[in-house]
C-alpha cells in the first residue's frame, strides 16, 4: 500500500473518531445544558427602542450612535445590533467590543425616528403638507449640523405631529453657519411642489388624499430624515450555561491516545529506512561512491531510497567519467608530445639533419595538439553553459548549402556525392557558425566513413513545430554495440583510426551538446555495409 494512502487512512481515521466524539458530547449536552435565548426581554426591546428612537428623532442624524449602542449593551447585557433595511450595518455590540460577530438572533424591532404628519381637519392640506416638509427638512438639517459642532439640541412637538428644533446653547458663528446649512434651495421648492401636486389628481379624493399627502411627506422628508433601523438583539445559538468539560477532557484524551498510537506505528515504518539513508548520505559525503540502501516496497520511502540509489549510480559514474577522460586525455597527448619532444631533442643534438618534410611533419603534429586542446575547452565550455552563442533567425536550407559547398573539393577528391535536399526554407533561431561546426563534423565523418562512389545526403523538413536535419551516408556504418557509444569523448568507430585518420574524438560530444544547448536533440542509426544517418531535431521559428 502507498505511504500517502496509509497516512490518508490514519488520518482519516482521527477525524472520524473526533468528530464521532464532538458529535456524541453535543447530543449529550444539548439536551441538558443549551437552550434557545435568542428572544429578548420585552422590557428590555423597549428600553433599547425608545432611547434609540429619541436619540434619532433629537439628533436628525444616526452618526455617534455609537456611544448610546454601546452603553446599552452594558446596562442591558444583550448584543445589539443596528442595520437599514437595506442591510448596511449602522452599529453593533460585538464590533464594538473588538469581538467576532456572533449569528444574528431572531428578535427584531423596527425603530422609524421620521415623524407622521397629521392631516385630519385641516382646511389646507397641500399648503400645510409643504411648510411641514419645509419645516421638518430645515430644523433636521439644523439639528444634524448642531451635533456634530458638538452642541445639545431642544426637540420641540410642533403642529400637525411634525417637530421643531431649537439650540439649547451655542456659539453665535456656529448657529448662523448651521442656519445658513439648514436653509433649502429653490430647487428642493420646486421638487416639492411637483410631488404634492401629484396628490391633486382627480382619482385622488376623499379618504385617499391624506393618505396620499401623508406618503408625499414621508418620500420628501427620508433624504435628510434618519434611515429607519433595524434593531436585532441577542445572538443565535447562546447557551445559558456553559458545557461540562468532562466528556469534552475524555474525547480529547481518546483521540490523543489513537494519535499517539498512530503517529509511533508510521513513525517506526519512516523512520527506519530513513535511518539508513541518513547513514548510506553520510558514507558518500566521505567519498564511498559505492554506499547504497536496500530497497523493500513500492511506497514513496521506497522510491527515495531507489532515487537515492541512482544518485549513487549517477555520481560514480560520473567520477569513473571523470577519470576516463583524464586518462583518454594523457594517453591522446603522451605519444605525440613525446613524438615532439624526441624530434626537436635529435634536432638540437643533431642526429638528424632539418629539412622541409621533418618541418612540415613537425608542424602537423602541432596543430593536431592545438586541435585536441581547442576541441577540449570548447567541449568544457559548452558543458559548463558558457559557450558563446549569437542567435539569429536563420534557414537552414542556406546552412545545409554553405556546409555542401565548404566540403564539395573534399568529397569529390575522394569521389563522394555530396547532395543537399531541402524542399523549402526551413528558420530556426540560432546560432549559425555554430550548426555550421556541427554540421561540419558530421559531414567530415559522414565522408570518412564512405567509399568512393558513395553519396552523402544533407536533407532538412519542417515537421510541425520543429525542423528536422539529416546527415546519411552509404559508408560502413557503425555496429550496434558501439551505438551507445558515439557520442562519448574520444570514441572512434573504428578504433585502428589514428588522429590523422579519424580526428580527436571530440566532434561528436561537442556537436550534441551545441544542439542541445539550442534546446534540440540529436541522434543516430546505423546499419553494417548499409550506412548512417545521424538526425537533428531543433525547434522552429514562431511565427
Amino acid at each position: 500500500m502507498s505511504f500517502r494512502i496509509r497516512v490518508l487512512v490514519l488520518v482519516t481515521l482521527v477525524a472520524v473518531t473526533a468528530v464521532g466524539a464532538t458529535a456524541w458530547i453535543v447530543l449529550r449536552q444539548a439536551s441538558q445544558q443549551i437552550a434557545d435565548s435568542e428572544t429578548a426581554d420585552r422590557a428590555v426591546i423597549d428600553q433599547v427602542t425608545s432611547e434609540l428612537l429619541q436619540y434619532g428623532q433629537t439628533h436628525g442624524t444616526w452618526e455617534g450612535v455609537a456611544g448610546l449602542v454601546s452603553d446599552l449593551g452594558v446596562s442591558t447585557g444583550q448584543r445589539i445590533h443596528l442595520a437599514t433595511e437595506s442591510g448596511e450595518v449602522v452599529s453593533d455590540t460585538d464590533t464594538l467590543q473588538g469581538v467576532t460577530a456572533r449569528k444574528l438572533g431572531t428578535s427584531v424591532t423596527l425603530v422609524d425616528p421620521r415623524p407622521k404628519i397629521e392631516l385630519a381637519e385641516v382646511r389646507e392640506p397641500f399648503v400645510a403638507t409643504d411648510k411641514a416638509v419645509s419645516s421638518y427638512r430645515a430644523g433636521v438639517r439644523f439639528a444634524a449640523c448642531m451635533y456634530r459642532a458638538g452642541y445639545n439640541i431642544l426637540k420641540i412637538d410642533g403642529a400637525l405631529g411634525v417637530p421643531t428644533f431649537q439650540a439649547r446653547d451655542g456659539d453665535p458663528a456656529v448657529l448662523k453657519d448651521c442656519y445658513a446649512r439648514s436653509a433649502e434651495s429653490p430647487r428642493e421648492n420646486e421638487f416639492d411642489q411637483r410631488r404634492i401636486a401629484a396628490c391633486k389628481e382627480p382619482e385622488v379624493a376623499g379618504e385617499a388624499l391624506p393618505i396620499c399627502l401623508s406618503q408625499a411627506f414621508t418620500d420628501l422628508i427620508s433624504e435628510v430624515a434618519p434611515k429607519p433601523l433595524r434593531v436585532t438583539l441577542g445572538f443565535a445559538g447562546e447557551p445559558r450555561t456553559p458545557l461540562s468539560p468532562a466528556p469534552i477532557l475524555a474525547a480529547a484524551a481518546g483521540v490523543a491516545i489513537l494519535a499517539f498510537a498512530g503517529t509511533a506505528l508510521l513513525s517506526r515504518r519512516v523512520l527506519r529506512p530513513i535511518g539508513s539513508l541518513t547513514e548510506a548520505a553520510r558514507r558518500l559525503g566521505r567519498g564511498d561512491l559505492t554506499s547504497r540502501v536496500a530497497v523493500v516496497g513500492s511506497d514513496e520511502v521506497a522510491e527515495l531510497g531507489r532515487t537515492f540509489n541512482r544518485m549513487a549510480d549517477s555520481l560514480q559514474r560520473g567520477e569513473e567519467r571523470q577519470r576516463r577522460l583524464v586518462a583518454d586525455v594523457a594517453h591522446e597527448l603522451r605519444t605525440p608530445l613525446a613524438n615532439l619532444r624526441g624530434y626537436l631533442e635529435a634536432l638540437k643534438d643533431g642526429v638528424i639533419e632539418p629539412d622541409p618534410d621533418l618541418f612540415t611533419s613537425l608542424h602537423e603534429e602541432a596543430v593536431l595538439q592545438q586541435r585536441i586542446v581547442n576541441d577540449l575547452q570548447d567541449l568544457a565550455l559548452a558543458e559548463a553553459g558558457t559557450l558563446a552563442y549569437h542567435r539569429t533567425v536563420i534557414d537552414m536550407a542556406e546552412v545545409l548549402e554553405t556546409t555542401r559547398a565548404a566540403h564539395h573539393a573534399v568529397a569529390e577528391s575522394a569521389g563522394v556525392r555530396l547532395m543537399v535536399a531541402s524542399p523549402g526554407p526551413a528558420q530556426v533561431h540560432a546560432d549559425p557558425d555554430r550548426l555550421r561546426q556541427v554540421l561540419g563534423n558530421l559531414v567530415t565523418n559522414a565522408l570518412r566513413a564512405t567509399s568512393a562512389g558513395g553519396s552523402v545526403t544533407l536533407s532538412t523538413t519542417v515537421d510541425g513545430t520543429a525542423v528536422v536535419l539529416r546527415v546519411a551516408d552509404t559508408g560502413t556504418g557503425i555496429a550496434p554495440a558501439s551505438l551507445p557509444h558515439v557520442f562519448d569523448r574520444f570514441w572512434r568507430a573504428d578504433s585502428a583510426r589514428g588522429r590523422r585518420t579519424g580526428g580527436s574524438g571530440l566532434g561528436l560530444s561537442i556537436a550534441r551538446q551545441i544542439v542541445t544547448d539550442h534546446g534540440g536533440t540529436i541522434t543516430v542509426a546505423s546499419q553494417l555495409g548499409v550506412g548512417t544517418t545521424f538526425t537533428i531535431t531543433l525547434p522552429a521559428l514562431r511565427t
